[in-house]
């Protein structure tokens, strides 16, 4: 009895942290660190990597305990609803990471305290507020994992260097778009739930054409930042256009003419940015590590975010009763 317990404690905890999406604010934070002309020492680069994705998980954790009484409305199999975890169990875990991430940031560098304060208190405004207003909750959330990468360079340097700025951009642009194709699924929930978010209030096509102009901001600006990168031009081109081949499919299906997007096909354009960004962000490593290096973080990390999302992602999106419905 006591060992089931357990188990699916665990599981809550584990559905809660969605480790499909868990690798990539650490791998963000980690392309600051190498870009930015510093000391890559293991400790600032375990810190540029450790930060971003314990506050990135103190956020799930956060984000639900502030969601519990939409997803009772539309996601009853997540923890909180379900119960399977407690409000305050969630609340207590999402603080104890964001203190752990503090702790961890101004011990090596004391300066970054003010995008400490953005990360946590965007995660929370997000959730609490921003998320229900339209295109200003996907702009605020894309605008964390932005500070993540300004973060990871000031694990290298005392301040976010210049010409490293358009990166922040990027990933700001980047998961503005990723963010807004995620809520393409959700719709009947959110405006069940009472949340006007950007596709509640437009409409699935504009966000869908929204979210591609902002990714198209975000791969031209990964493309343009090749002005920035010291070295290694030709093979970090290479992998943004990787990147950009994978986003052009997740768009596809998002705007794909003549049918209607269904839950299903959203949720499955959104997997797809989940793993290409994982590609974009992989970039980023290639001038500080070399394209080796960089393309042996990627693979193993891109192979687990695949396979997980395909035995846990659609149970935590969708009920079962859900679920047991053929795709249309």
């Amino acid at each position: 009895m006591g060992g089931t317990r357990l188990v699916r404690m665990l599981g809550a905890h584990l559905r809660t942290w969605r480790p499909y999406t868990i690798w990539y604010p650490g791998l963000v934070g980690l392309a600051g660190a190498t870009l930015a002309a510093g000391p890559h020492t293991h400790a600032r680069l375990l810190a540029a990597w450790f930060v971003p994705t314990a506050i990135w998980t103190a956020a799930h954790y956060l984000g639900d305990y502030l969601d519990r009484d939409l997803d009772a409305i539309s996601k009853p199999q997540r923890p909180i609803p379900s119960g399977r975890m407690r409000p305050t169990t969630a609340l207590a875990c999402g603080a104890f990471l964001a203190a752990a991430a503090w702790i961890a940031a101004l011990a090596v560098n004391w300066r970054t305290i003010l995008l400490l304060a953005v990360g946590v208190g965007g995660a929370l405004a997000y959730n609490g507020l921003f998320k229900a207003r339209g295109i200003w909750g996907n702009l605020v959330r894309g605008a964390l994992t932005g500070a993540a990468f300004a973060f990871g360079t000031m694990m290298a340097v005392p301040y976010p260097p210049a010409e490293l700025l358009p990166f922040v951009v990027v990933f700001w642009s980047h998961d503005a778009a990723s963010n807004l194709v995620g809520t393409l699924r959700d719709v009947a929930g959110d405006r069940e739930g009472g949340y006007a978010t950007f596709a509640v209030r437009r409409g699935l096509r504009t966000a869908g054409r929204t979210a591609a102009a902002l990714y198209g901001l975000a791969v031209a600006t990964a493309a343009a930042g090749l002005l920035a990168v010291p070295r290694d031009r030709a093979a970090y081109l290479l992998v943004v256009l990787l990147a950009a081949v994978a986003g052009c499919g997740a768009f596809r299906l998002v705007l794909a003419p003549g049918r209607n997007l269904t839950p299903r096909m959203a949720l499955r354009a959104h997997e797809v940015l989940v793993a290409e960004r994982l590609i974009l962000a992989d970039a980023l490593l290639v001038p500080g590590l070399g394209l080796p290096t960089a393309l042996g973080v990627l693979v193993p990390l891109l192979l687990l975010t695949i396979g997980i999302q395909r035995a846990m992602r659609s149970g935590h999106e969708f009920a079962p009763e859900d679920r047991a419905q053929p795709a249309h």
